[in-house]
This record gives structure tokens, C-alpha cells and sequence, in this order.
């Protein structure tokens, strides 16, 4: 415990409390740190502590107070709709009660293995089938790179937003340039210059600094630079002569930037006509970065239990085959049905997109 003045100045630090909390024993000499008139505030260092989700307060409270206690921002975003979900521990209980026993296919089976097939499980769900696509809003540094999110496993799509809100696909830049994953120092001769710890050395990458300096509208062969908005009444100038220009490669021709990926240091590199402009960065991750991640869609529960019986069935000595087959395509059968339920169509969205089968195309 801490003592302070009302300005929050340390007065000194209380070694012993005596019987009756009435007598402090403090570290210091309070008569010397202390005036007549001066307040002191006895606070404890730590007012809280927190284990196995009990909170305990360093101080003995009156009957008439009580404590609030607040979860934070986070904490509160992750509550909420959870009841859609299943914590994958519950489903790895779940299966121990219903498929494993006397009596049943698996007689016995070791935690640790079904362990291992439902976040097997969970991660291979987490590519195509389970809604598993992040994303964060980032703005594009002056460096024109941005680090990959720790728990980064593909992308789904790079694009810039503009004052509207309106996204815009960011193209990879694979046939245009590329980020060495070396760049050794050579001497006169072509040979690679090591250090003394026999290391080679390295300098800065000649392309990426070509490629970052280089204006995209010389390799879409845009003519519009100022068009940075989807509002349909927008006009300019230069509209009279949109789609007067032929021979453009269409794989080139576009205006809203390129990117690319440097594995070798986790970056992703844009293009200069993307500096300090909003994107939004989607990708998938697989399900087993963080503890809130190990829980899977209710709607496809089902279908992670056929994926774990059937993987241990697969590798079980004694089993016969046909027994194997037949997990097999159920587990194929449910996890289809899983991409069913979690695909969310609605019948309104699509006959609103039908309405469009009744305009007229005049050529």
C-alpha cells in the first residue's frame, strides 16, 4: 500500500498494517515528508487481482458499496452473437460422450487424437467452408508497405476506398514486378561479397525502388487520374473520349492500383498512385490463431463430427473398409450440407437480382 498527497506526490510506502487496521508502519519517516495540514490517500498498488475469473478487491468495503465491474470494447464484440457458435472443447467432450464407448465403432480412443483431427478439422472448415475472412482497414504508409497480420494465411482481396465508402479492387502485380528475396552485393567480377562471418551482405532491391517510384498510369494507360469516386453523376472532361482508345491490355488496364507480396519479409507492397489512401485488406485465416477462433458455426457441428470419426476410423488398424467408405461420404454429405446452411442465400436477394433478366439490351 501507497501513500500520496492530494497532488498524487509519493509520501511514503506502508511496511505493516497492526491489528484492527488502525496503525501503519511506513517505510519512510512521515513526519519529515508530511505537513500539518496535508491529506493523505492510502491506496493499494494493485486494487484488484484476477484468477479463474474471480475478481478479488485489495480493501475491505462498507455495506452501502458496491463495485462495478466493465468488460471492455473487445471483450463485449465477442459476446455477443456467440450463441451461434460451439466452442470446439464442447464439441471435442460432445464426441467422447456420443461416438466412443463400449458397444460403438471406437471403443476407445486417446483425447489427444481427437484433439488433433477437430482442429485438423476446424483449419481445413476454415478455407472454404466456414465464414473465416478477416479484414482490417489500413491506411497505405509512405513506405508503400504494410506488415501481413500474424494470423495471415491467403488473401481475398486488396481494395481502396474512396469518399463514398465504395471499395475498389487493388490488382496483384504478379506479370509486372516482383520483390527479390535476395539481394546480394556483387563485386566487379560478378562474385557475391561476404562478410567476415562468411554471410553475404546485401543491398537495397533496385526493382522495388524502380517500382515504387514508377507512375501506373504509363502501364494501364489510364488518362483519367482524378476519377477516385463511384458517384454515377460525377462528370469531367475528359468523359467525351472514354472508350475511344483501342489495343490496351486488359489484364494491364485498370486504375485502381496494384500490389504485391514480399515473402520473404511478410510485407505487402503497393503501388505509388496508392500512397496513404484507405484500403481494406480481406484474408483467411485458419481457425487457430487465437483462443476465440476454436469455436465453429452451429450449423456446421455436424459436420466436424463426421470429419473427426472419420479420420480416426481411416487410421485405426482392424477397421474394415467398406466401414471407412461409408464415414467417408457421409462426411462428404454433411460437410456439403454445411456449405448449404452457411451460405446464407435468401430468396428476396435473389429475385432482386432477377429483376434485372427484364431490362431490354439494345446493341
Amino acid at each position: 500500500m501507497t501513500i500520496l498527497k492530494a497532488d498524487g506526490s509519493l509520501v511514503g510506502v506502508v511496511a505493516s498494517v497492526a491489528v484492527g487496521n488502525q496503525t501503519f508502519t511506513c517505510v519512510d519517516n512521515l513526519a519529515v515528508a508530511v505537513a500539518n495540514l496535508d491529506v493523505l490517500t492510502f491506496r493499494f498498488v494493485q486494487p484488484y487481482s484476477e484468477a479463474n475469473n474471480v475478481v478479488t478487491i485489495a480493501a475491505k468495503l462498507p455495506a452501502s458499496i458496491y463495485v462495478k465491474i466493465q468488460l471492455n470494447e473487445n471483450t463485449l464484440w465477442d459476446s455477443n452473437g456467440s450463441y451461434s457458435y460451439t466452442r470446439l472443447y464442447d464439441v471435442i467432450d460432445n464426441f467422447l460422450v456420443a461416438y466412443v464407448g463400449a458397444g460403438k465403432l471406437i471403443p476407445s480412443v486417446k483425447r489427444s487424437d481427437v484433439i488433433f483431427h477437430a482442429r485438423r478439422g476446424l483449419q481445413e472448415f476454415s478455407y472454404d467452408t466456414l465464414k473465416s475472412i478477416r479484414s482490417q482497414e489500413l491506411t497505405v504508409p509512405l513506405s508503400l508497405t504494410l506488415t501481413m497480420p500474424q494470423d495471415y494465411v491467403n488473401y481475398v482481396r486488396f481494395s481502396w476506398v474512396d469518399k463514398m465508402g465504395v471499395q475498389h479492387t487493388i490488382f496483384p502485380a504478379n506479370e509486372l514486378t516482383l520483390r527479390p528475396y535476395a539481394t546480394p552485393t556483387q563485386a566487379d567480377d560478378g562474385s557475391i561479397v561476404q562478410d567476415s562471418n562468411d554471410s553475404n551482405t546485401e543491398l537495397t532491391s533496385q526493382t522495388t525502388a524502380a517500382w515504387n517510384s514508377n507512375n501506373p498510369r504509363k502501364l494501364s494507360g489510364a488518362f483519367l487520374n482524378d476519377y477516385n469516386v463511384a458517384d454515377l453523376y460525377w462528370q469531367n472532361y475528359y468523359n467525351n473520349a472514354l472508350g475511344q482508345r483501342y489495343g490496351l491490355n486488359p489484364q494491364t488496364s485498370q486504375r485502381n492500383g496494384w500490389f504485391i507480396i514480399d515473402d520473404r519479409k511478410g510485407q505487402f507492397g503497393f503501388s505509388s498512385d496508392l500512397k496513404e489512401k484507405l484500403i481494406i485488406l480481406e484474408y483467411v485465416s485458419d481457425g487457430n490463431a487465437y483462443d476465440l477462433d476454436l469455436r465453429i458455426p452451429k450449423m456446421a457441428e455436424e459436420a466436424l463430427y463426421a470429419y473427426i470419426i472419420y479420420n480416426l476410423l481411416s487410421t485405426s488398424s482392424g477397421v474394415q473398409e467398406y466401414v471407412v467408405q461409408r464415414f467417408k461420404r457421409e462426411k462428404s454429405a454433411k460437410l456439403r450440407n454445411a456449405k448449404i446452411r452457411l451460405s446464407n442465400i435468401k430468396l428476396d436477394q435473389i429475385v432482386q437480382v432477377f429483376r434485372n433478366q427484364s431490362k431490354w439490351i439494345k446493341y
